[in-house]
């Protein structure tokens, strides 16, 4: 009995350290990416750790996109790096529009969308808001 209570106590710890290791950096959506907005203030999810987000108010509703990036690799998981009017921004990576709207209202829902210029090139999907 004594045996399986600290087999029972090691396989808990070590699920413990796992939940603390294993969770990575947050994705996109939990960034915000992609994300309605006004000014670049409503794309701030109050995580000192993430780089703000600047609002791209050329689209309806605007847009949460993380500015300055040269490759995917600069961008958090489930985002790529597309040029957008000259400037490279993160974008939300989809397969389908319902993918597109976590943070965004009905009235300025984002499309999956495959009309977009990936800095790296590839068969990426992104969410792209109606233009403002």
């Amino acid at each position: 009995m004594r045996r399986a209570v600290q087999v029972f106590l090691v396989f808990v710890c070590v699920l413990v350290l796992l939940g603390f290791y294993g969770c990575g950096e947050e994705d996109a959506n939990d960034q915000l990416i992609g994300g309605e907005c006004a000014t670049a203030a409503d794309c701030d999810d109050n995580d000192d750790d993430t780089p703000q987000l600047d609002c791209i108010t050329t689209f309806k509703g605007g847009y949460c996109g993380r500015e300055g990036c040269t490759q995917n690799a600069g961008c958090p998981e489930r985002s790529i790096c597309v040029t957008h009017a000259t400037v490279n921004y993160c974008f939300l990576v989809c397969t389908q529009k319902t993918h597109c709207n976590q943070n965004r209202t009905v009235d300025n829902e984002s499309n999956c969308s495959s009309n977009i210029d990936p800095v790296e090139g590839g068969e990426d999907k992104v969410c792209v808001p109606p233009s403002g």
